[in-house]
């Protein structure tokens, strides 16, 4: 059987190899966002947005979740290069009209990239492909509204529907979805969490006892050392290279860990100061590891061990405020170095230089991102992270903590909100006390498991409250059949994309506000609310007209299929809550902690931090009530002689799913995206060659399917041995449905065993009893290691 990935149309000739930057963000970034932002938007539009962008009085960045300085410390330019990308491509004044549908079938926009789907511009009007139609047509909400009610009203059961959010959603629109969600009768709640720092959610949860990070903005600032894995601010959180920035100025010493060099870790030319564009920038990383992909839990035991050996270890927090240590100590105490080697790539002496790093800092923070989250071993690492951290006691004192950095600007918020699958029974019994209905308390479907229902028949309907499904999630065809089997897929968007593509019988797409746009109902002009990577809460207002008169709120869209679907069912106000958004925050007020004045404080300048019992008090609402040490075993990823471990990442020219472009100038990439960064002395290895064409195929034990991405580019690439890397969605046709972290049950998109084939090769399994080691093979008859590189 053959899994194809979905080949988007980009001549290979066209793909340039150029030299990789030196540096981040500059001049030339500053350049290169505001061209794309007056060709999308305008002069006008461009001053009214970007001038609003991140500010107090303003609207929130609809790409990163990086925390925004105090009201008083904010730039005038308050964005990165990235943001204003973001915003470009929201407030773009092209249209997507239903003319154009009417000009263009289904098939022929399922033909087209998904860069060029994403430059036609904003959907103007409600569009609905009907059973067995070529093209999608115009549809009154009304009617939109009695579809989705009544084939909802159809159903044998309420979990039999998949109710799916993007990261975007605000804080009044998450909660009026899960509560209409859980009043139609379902838990069937997944969201883009589920594919991206679920794996963080556990782990905290079990080590700590609340899943968020335990740091301000402050307290970045003030570290002595910032430890970061898995993780390339330079692309996917640009601002946070201002906030290291300011902590190297400060005396801050830097430790990044990750496969690929990243430019965005070596110098940092910040655009708002002189010597960002006229100077040499700030160099950030004092030391940097190459990491074997998945050997980040052998390299943190190993520095645990270490510094158990030493004795530099804050004993008194350990005694009051932890438990498992003596265990935990134990086991590192047994540690098998040359496992440690083996898993990571690096040498003793690297773990023991990085050991030294953590050993004499008093004021450490911990960052990291999917380079962590997306392994089978996922909840463990970030476990062992929290493992080092309470070894000197980083948890609850100022400078320094836990940060798990989030990728999509309210993800966190709506999981607060209540968007989850498992949500706990203390929040269901405050929905129960405050709308007066029981809430179902069988949990529901997370992404994976949404994907096998609708693919084996168990759920018909899937509604996306933004997003990008089928492009977001693993295994691109097993997820596109199971979509095509819906009896109805509705896509709330803002832009087209491949899921309003690949769909059911019957397809909806509902087009709403963008973060940029006014917000008008009946008691006047809203505004929503989103949390950050830190736990602060803010408004957001947007500046502009809406793109179209059609267009509603995704809280006007929630409530009115609400009212539509249960009528008077629980007796609940959904207009009142449309009407007036302060109805929903007086709700929030009454059932989720944290916002009890939810109204008055979210009016303060800068809003509010929700309270983090670790963070605030060093009180851990564990099973023991402390932080807990987390025994991990080492596992070491197994692949075949011929095989590589592959992560999926982003270009620095995308957000998420969203293609701005096809250039990545930070990897030297322009042109094109099918391209894939291996070790040059893997290539030698395998016989393959520079800017050989190529397909990759993915190998997952237990099944007969051919997973295979084709036409690629190979590009040489500074990673270690039996690594490789390209990027996503163009990989995720290899990242099997059913290969999961443990615990959380995240895809592991960062540990995808693949073969390197010539363009064209024929596909053979692989034969069973060939050789298998490590996936961090001997180097052996090749380069020594990669020292570490100093870079101040």
């Amino acid at each position: 059987m053959t899994k194809r990935d979905r080949r988007e149309i980009e001549p290979m000739d066209d793909v340039r190899i150029g030299p990789q930057a030196e540096d981040s963000a500059g001049l030339k970034g500053v350049t290169v966002a505001l061209r794309r932002s007056l060709k999308e938007m305008g002069p006008r539009r461009t001053a009214k947005t970007l001038t609003k962008l991140n500010q107090v009085e303003g609207f929130d960045c609809p790409s990163c979740a990086w925390p925004d300085p105090d009201a008083g410390h904010r730039h005038a330019a308050e964005f990165c290069e990235n943001g204003a990308k973001a915003v470009s491509e929201e407030a773009t004044k092209t249209r997507a009209t239903p003319e154009f549908f009417a000009q263009h079938s289904i098939a022929e926009l399922d033909s087209q990239t998904e860069h060029w789907l994403g430059q036609q511009g904003r959907i103007t009007h409600p569009m609905v492909k009907r059973p067995g139609a070529t093209h999608y047509a115009p549809i009154s909400w009304d009617e939109a509204f009695d579809l989705i009610a009544a084939e909802l009203g159809a159903l044998a059961s309420p979990d039999e529907a998949v109710f799916y959010t993007s990261g975007r959603t605000s804080n009044e629109a998450a909660f009026a979805y899960q509560l209409f969600v859980r009043a139609y009768g379902s838990n069937n709640l997944p969201d883009c969490s589920n594919m991206c720092h679920e794996s963080t959610s556990v782990a905290l949860a079990e080590t700590i006892g609340i899943g968020k990070a335990s740091v301000s903005l402050d307290d970045v600032h003030g570290a002595e050392l910032l430890v970061l894995a898995g993780q390339n601010p330079g692309t996917n959180h640009p601002r946070m290279l201002s906030a290291l920035e300011e902590a190297k100025d400060r005396g801050a010493m830097i430790m990044a860990i990750n496969p690929l060099r990243e430019p965005g870790m070596v110098n940092f030319r910040n655009p708002q100061r002189p010597r960002g564009i006229v100077g040499k920038g700030t160099d950030l990383a004092d030391l940097y590891l190459p990491v074997k992909i998945n050997g980040d839990l052998a390299l943190f035991q190993a520095i645990g061990s270490l510094l158990v050996e030493w004795d530099t270890i804050d004993h008194d927090f350990i005694d009051r405020y932890t438990h498992g240590f003596e265990a935990w100590r134990d086991h590192v105490r047994d540690l098998d170095w040359d496992q440690v080697e083996r898993s990571t790539g690096l040498s003793r002496a690297q773990i023991t230089e990085a050991a030294r790093m953590i050993a004499n800092s008093s004021a450490t923070v911990y960052c990291w991102a999917m380079g962590l989250t997306q392994h089978r071993n996922s909840v463990a690492t970030i476990s062992e992270i929290a493992n080092v951290a309470f070894l000197q006691g980083n948890i609850g004192k100022p400078n320094a903590g836990l940060l798990p950095v989030r990728g999509h600007s309210n993800v966190q918020g709506d999981r607060t909100m209540g968007i989850w699958e498992r949500v706990p029974d203390h929040f269901l019994d405050s929905l129960q006390a405050e709308f007066g209905f029981e809430p179902p308390r069988k949990h529901g479907y997370d992404t994976v498991a949404a994907i096998r229902a609708l693919r084996d028949g168990h759920a018909h309907v899937f509604f996306g409250l933004g997003g990008n499904f089928v492009l977001a999630a693993p295994d691109t065809e097993v997820t596109a059949e199971a979509l095509r089997r819906a009896r109805l897929t509705v896509q709330v968007s803002t832009k087209i994309n491949r899921s309003h593509l690949v769909c059911g019988d019957t397809a909806l797409i509902l087009p709403t506000l963008g973060r940029t746009e006014i917000d008008r109902q009946a008691s006047g002009e809203q505004f929503v609310s989103v949390e950050d990577s830190t736990c602060s809460v803010h408004a957001s207002r947007g500046p502009l007209e809406p793109a179209s008169e059609q267009l509603r709120s995704e809280v006007a869209i929630v409530t009115e299929l609400a009212e539509r679907t249960l009528g008077n069912r629980h007796q609940i106000a959904w207009r009142e809550m449309r009407d007036d958004y302060r109805v929903i925050r007086t709700h929030i007020s009454r059932v989720v902690p944290g916002f009890e004045s939810y109204e008055v404080s979210v009016a303060r300048p800068g809003g509010f931090v929700l309270p983090h019992p670790p963070r605030d008090s060093r009180t851990f609402p564990t099973s023991s009530g402390r932080a807990e040490f987390t025994v991990s075993p080492l596992e070491l990823l197994q692949v075949a002689q011929d095989q590589l471990v592959l992560q999926t990442l982003r270009s620095h020219d995308q957000f998420n799913t969203t293609i701005y472009g096809l250039d990545d100038r930070y990897r030297g990439i322009l042109g094109g995206r099918r391209v894939v960064f291996v070790n040059p002395d893997d290539l030698t290895a395998l016989s393959l060659t520079n800017n050989q064409q190529v397909d990759l195929i993915g190998h997952w034990p237990g099944d007969d399917i051919e997973r295979r991405a084709s036409g690629f580019r190979i590009v040489a690439y500074d990673t270690p041995r039996g690594c490789a890397a390209a990027y996503y969605p163009e990989t995720n046709a290899l990242v099997p449905l059913d290969s999961t972290a443990a615990g959380s049950n995240t895809p592991t998109s960062k540990s995808v065993i693949i073969s390197i084939v010539p363009a064209g090769t024929p596909w053979s399994e692989p034969k069973s009893g060939s050789q298998q080691m490590d996936a961090t093979r001997s180097d052996e008859g090749h380069k020594s290691r990669p020292e570490p590189i100093h870079l101040s």
